[in-house]
């Protein structure tokens, strides 16, 4: 993995990047609860971790989408870091608006297996533990692609 800076706050779709009825966006690091907060229309800032907020997301008052955020406070997250995750509708256009505000407010794209390299840094995974999430990962990948070519070997 490339490095990165573990300060930093990061944002990734955790649910694929395609169209789908729900998308999850995911974002964590010190600055997670105020950037999401600066895009959404109920103030979130004192919420208790493991609570969920219905709302909206906003750019400049215009309703981009209804969602649900779910807060993770510090230590009580898979990253060990307070984390927030967007449950939006899953068109490819909403969440790619809902990324490229984060992007604006101060987040910056997670490289490929930083949460879970934040998860070992942060003491939450052992290194099995982390090999094993990367391995089930690739394998519904390959899972995928063989199915997808033996599904076009059909047609």
């Amino acid at each position: 993995m490339k490095y990165s800076n573990y300060e930093d706050t990061i944002c990734a779709i955790s649910t694929g990047g395609s169209t789908s009825a729900i998308a999850i966006i995911r974002v964590s690091g010190k600055k997670s609860l105020s950037i999401v907060n600066s895009i959404f229309n109920k103030d979130i800032l004192e919420a208790n971790s493991h609570t969920i907020h219905l709302g909206n997301i906003i750019e400049e008052k215009n309703i981009i989408d209804e969602v649900l955020v779910s807060i993770f406070k510090d230590n009580k997250s898979f990253t060990g870091e307070t984390t927030l995750e967007i449950s939006c509708h899953g068109s490819t256009f909403i969440q790619n608006k809902i990324i490229h505000l984060l992007l604006d407010k101060g987040c910056r794209l997670a490289t490929s297996g930083e949460f879970t390299m934040r998860a070992f840094k942060n003491g939450k995974l052992d290194l099995s533990q982390a090999e094993s999430i990367a391995d089930v990962i690739s394998s519904n990948y390959y899972i995928y692609t063989i199915c997808k070519y033996n599904l076009a070997l059909l047609h």
